[in-house]
């Protein structure tokens, strides 16, 4: 035969030296691939086989973690998020995943230089070469981003939930006191315009909201309270509604020793209105809750009433009408602020309809695929004692609030008249509310119900009472066992 040697491959005639070729561009691109798939197996075939073996123990840890927080996951998501929150750990595996993305990067360099791209036909190295630096492109910044992403995750955790004070649940509850405020240029601090007690099933999630009117009045305090030595009577006189038990106590602040006295001071009076241990509190501001909307992509919301844009301090700038449709940042605010067109009562109704809406849409993805604006906002929108120690229990608390109804209670007419309350009364509303939610039969029911007959009312709330009764009215948000119904 002819100098010219052939060999039979696949049915062609193929050069030993394309043949060569093509088995040395598969050698690297496989090299690259097994560091892709196990960093270190390239080096243990082919290269230093200390490093690979080294390489290989780092990455079976790796694989180890992953598996114990699997099961973590499986058995206690409790578990699963306190190590998710943990300050400690979360700034240890920042720095590990930023070593582990640079040692991932010189791996599959070494992998590339161990295929020997300089004995590569040109457009074999251009392949290789170009793959090689896709995947240090991609792993790198795909642990770079995580690295980040858990930064900013600690940064929020070690700005907002600051406190190491935790505090057990009562009767298997927590009650959260969460306080919607507005700070301006016009104010003094943040003013709590909002107080919604929510009382939280430490096992099932199950969420009874409690809202309480900034304007009640007569508020009673704790016996030995520096309230109580003060208003020994209750909160009363010209303008002492439950929301300015706030400003009355930081005005005072040299006799309560603690670095919030109006919260603590408030926080005390809602103990004994609703006779239930309040163990943190959350204050809101509004305008770092328009933030937080806009974070998250809008909210969608079943609009049940025309509400004013602005018109408190300013002008009217625009309306809400109703409808379902999804709003934004801004215009959830003022849907959750504004009384121009209605009244009190229609706002905290329309208020619980919003916490709601947020509590089904939050979902863990939509959290993940922003979790920087919605930390950035959220910065700017919280201040709470919820200890660090119990977020993770708060985080799958949340969870399971969202396949449970929400049940609400609100000290309102005609159920309740401000202006003189029945404290008693309040308390057993409250007893009946949380024995429902917890699927306990209400003691004496009818008590609850003949009272509304009974409760001096005037003649505007009168006609907003008839007005509710004929339509889903907001207002209706604010007496319910199942919120997501009435919203």
């Amino acid at each position: 035969m002819s100098d010219v040697r052939s060999s039979v491959i696949g049915g062609s005639y193929d050069r030993p030296a394309d043949t060569s070729a093509r088995i040395q561009f598969r050698r690297a691109l496989t090299l690259t691939g097994m560091t892709l798939v196990m960093p270190g197996s390239a080096q243990l075939v082919a290269g230093n086989k200390r490093i690979g073996r080294i390489s290989l123990r780092i990455w079976m840890g790796f694989l180890a973690v992953g598996l114990v927080l699997l099961l973590v996951s499986i058995t206690s998501r409790t578990g699963l998020f306190s190590l998710m929150t943990n300050p400690r750990l979360l700034t240890l595996g920042r720095w590990v995943l930023i070593a582990g993305a640079v040692a991932w990067v010189a791996l599959i360099i070494d992998a590339w230089r161990l295929g020997r791209p300089t004995e590569l036909k040109r457009g074999h190295q251009i392949w290789a070469a170009g793959l090689n630096s896709a995947l240090c492109f991609v792993t790198a910044g795909a642990m770079f981003f995580a690295a980040h992403l858990v930064a900013v995750q600690s940064s929020f955790i070690g700005t907002v939930f600051a406190s190491s004070t935790t505090s057990a649940p009562a009767d298997g509850r927590y009650n959260v006191l969460l306080l919607g405020g507005d700070s301006g240029p016009d104010r003094s601090g943040v003013r709590p315009d909002s107080l919604t007690v929510a009382s939280i099933d430490k096992d099932t999630g199950r969420t009874v909201l409690i809202g309480l009117p900034r304007n009640l009045e007569d508020v009673p305090f704790k016996p030995g309270s520096v309230m109580h030595k003060a208003f020994p009577d209750g909160f009363t006189g010209e303008g002492n509604y439950l929301n300015a038990v706030n400003t009355w106590a930081n005005n005072h602040a040299d006799l309560f020793g603690t670095k919030e006295p109006g919260i603590k001071a408030t926080m005390d009076a809602v103990e004994q209105i609703t006779g239930l241990k309040m163990n943190y509190y959350a204050l809101v501001n509004m305008h770092g809750f328009s933030k937080l909307i806009d974070a998250v992509g809008g909210v969608t919301m079943n609009v049940r009433e025309r509400t004013a844009i602005g018109g408190i301090g300013s002008p009217i700038r625009g309306y809400i009408e109703p409808g379902k449709k999804k709003l934004t940042g801004d215009q959830a605010l003022w849907y959750s602020r504004s009384r121009v067109l209605n009244n009190d009562f229609s706002r905290m109704g329309r208020q619980k309809c919003v916490m709601n809406a947020m509590l089904q849409q939050l979902s863990p993805k939509k959290v993940l695929m922003n979790v920087e604006k919605i930390a950035d906002s959220s910065k700017a929108l919280l201040t709470t004692d919820i200890a660090q120690q119990d977020l993770g229990v708060f985080m799958d608390l949340a969870l399971k609030a969202k396949s449970q109804k929400v049940s609400t209670v609100s000290l309102v007419p005609p159920v309740i008249y401000t202006g003189n309350p029945d404290y008693k009364k309040v308390r057993r509303m409250i007893s009946a509310a949380i024995d429902e939610a917890e699927g306990k039969k209400p003691a004496k029911p009818a008590q609850l119900v003949t009272a509304t007959l009974t409760m001096p009312q005037t003649e505007q709330q009168k006609a907003q009472a008839k007005v509710a009764a004929k339509k889903k009215d907001p207002v209706k948000a604010n007496q319910t066992s199942d919120l997501g119904s009435t919203c």
